[in-house]
């Protein structure tokens, strides 16, 4: 390869969803030549891709958008109080349009490998139609939640009807009507679909690993003098959120469930069932850190369930077991009412499992069911599923695979950057708070440290920054720390790689508040990069 036969930018960026964009849009006002490699035919990462029926975001739409614009915060009006999906996929089209971003995006194309050149001291990037490409940063926006997983089911291939996963469902409606459909899975993606094609099809069959802790999202269109009361807050809205624990405004009760009598926590619990939405998480402080409150959380939720599911056995089959929001909190939209139609029938995997998928439907080792569609709500290898799909090599040669072990021994400095890959940032990476804070506001933070630490590199005359492995170790330590002072690792979950058969166990989430991290990382800034080593080519060669 000829240096007159690459291209050479001095940024490569992968995805182009709400990290992708935000990051172009940055460095481009700072003057770095870039370019966005995009998979999908059109711009809105994860969701471009998860177009299934009834998806929908759960954090409040006037909460989960960009914040860097007040000229875009008041240009666009969200409908209602939790966004579908095609409705977000429009705004991300129009920050897309507005800022004029696609002419520094090329679609329908994937990274396939990503190697640092020690001669060169540059990444040479590898593209899917054989093409290179040089650059001196190298950025994945790719999120937390891209690699869908289809579990190793014998005999797919021999099922003579249509089968689809969540996560990569097709741009045309998947018609249901008079169908017999089967659908594995009920996290979140589960949750949000089984309602809507329950509504459709003839038949309905919903196979069950774990039930889920699910709160009502109470969604509900917004009225106009509501939309122009949060417009004109917008400051504030803003300040609120980037200063938030979470990343959204809203204040958790510094009190101890067990504090309270019965009565008053019931009234509580009552409160934010009615209220939905994630209320009902930021009741008292201490359920996910104390096991007497959460069990009072979790039976509370299981008796609304016991409530609401007219047949008890079914009831008794959707109730939880495990500690209430060790795995991911969800919402839904009439999920448990969805049991009590005639055509939705709950098969218990746990005491029936699947045994193969035969040419006309499942085989279970009780049942054989008939069906015509197959859905996998099976959710994704999250967390670095995502980089481990790219042949990613920093010094020596050394994948990002081998020196995290298959995610054995993940270590990273901030979740932004990790020791041996010289000029590599991760937007919203392994042991940043990522997926448990509103992902806006987090990639928002993420975009404009990695560009401020660019154009400090700029101006200082440093051509690669790189983590020492002692502020690498010391970062990962914390991180587990904090992890391990919570009930989060006692759960099965694909936050600790659980749901990945193989995936070594490990907890990659940040859980010292998303307005503690953002601190940190503006200290670290603030003292010339400490923690990074800053090298100069001259002082190199």
């Amino acid at each position: 390869m000829s240096s007159q036969t690459i291209k050479e930018v001095d940024a490569v960026v992968l995805g182009a969803g709400f990290a992708g964009l935000y990051m172009l849009h940055q460095l481009r006002s700072k003057g770095f030549s870039t370019i966005v490699y995009e998979a999908g035919d059109g711009v809105g990462g994860v969701w471009y891709w998860n177009r299934y029926p009834g998806a929908r975001c759960d954090i409040e739409s006037i909460y989960y958008n960009y914040t860097f614009s007040k000229e875009l915060y008041e240009e666009w009006t969200w409908t209602s109080r939790f966004p579908e999906q095609a409705e977000i996929l429009r705004y991300l089209n129009y920050v897309a349009d507005r800022f004029q971003l696609r002419s520094d995006i090329q679609f329908n194309t994937r990274v396939t490998a990503a190697h640092f050149d020690e001669k060169r001291h540059k990444w040479m990037i590898h593209l899917n139609d054989g093409q290179y490409i040089l650059t001196r940063y190298f950025i994945t926006g790719i999120g937390c939640l891209s690699a869908a997983n289809v579990p190793n089911i014998q005999g797919l291939q021999q099922f003579n009807g249509k089968w689809y996963h969540t996560g990569h469902w097709p741009h045309e409606k998947v018609d249901f009507t008079g169908k017999r459909v089967g659908i594995i899975g009920t996290g979140s993606s589960g949750i949000q679909a089984i309602p809507v094609i329950a509504k459709e099809a003839e038949q309905l069959t919903v196979f069950q690993r774990t039930p889920q802790y699910t709160i009502p999202a109470r969604n509900h269109a917004y009225e106009e003098d509501f939309i122009k009361e949060t417009k004109k807050n917008f400051e504030a809205i803003k300040r609120s959120m980037r200063n938030s624990v979470s990343g959204t405004p809203f204040a958790q009760n510094q009190q101890s469930a067990m504090e309270e009598p019965d009565d008053k926590r019931q009234a509580v619990f009552e409160k934010a069932w009615a209220q939905g939405g994630f209320a009902f998480s930021a009741t008292y402080h201490d359920l996910l850190t104390n096991e007497q409150s959460n069990e009072k959380a979790a039976e509370f939720i299981r008796s609304k369930i016991r409530q609401i599911v007219k047949d008890p056995v079914v009831a008794e089959k959707l109730c939880p077991k495990y500690m209430y929001g060790t795995k991911r909190q969800v919402l839904d939209s009439d999920y448990f009412e969805t049991y009590n139609r005639e055509n939705v029938l709950l098969v218990d995997v746990k005491e029936s499992p699947i045994q193969k998928i035969t040419g006309e439907g499942i085989q279970t080792a009780d049942n054989h069911f008939d069906l015509e569609i197959i859905i996998f709500a099976t959710g994704y290898d999250g967390m670095t599923g995502p980089l481990f799909k790219i042949d990613i090599r920093g010094r020596n040669g050394v994948s990002l695979k081998e020196k995290w072990k298959d995610g054995a021994a993940v270590q990273t400095y901030l979740g932004l950057t990790t020791a041996g890959f010289p000029n590599l940032f991760m937007i919203t990476g392994p042991e940043s708070p990522s997926v448990l804070v509103n992902m806006p506001i987090a990639i928002e933070q993420h975009v404009e440290w990695i560009a401020e630490c660019m154009h400090y590199l700029r101006e200082h005359d440093i051509d690669l920054v790189e983590p020492t492995i002692e502020a690498e170790e010391a970062w990962s330590t914390h991180c587990r720390d904090v992890a391990n002072a919570t009930l989060y690792v006692k759960g099965d979950s694909w936050y600790t790689g659980a749901n990945i058969e193989g995936k070594p166990r490990s907890f990659l989430i940040y859980l010292g508040g998303f307005d503690y991290y953002t601190k940190h990382c503006n200290e670290v800034a603030q003292n010339n990069y400490v923690g990074f080593k800053l090298m100069k080519l001259k002082s190199i060669s």
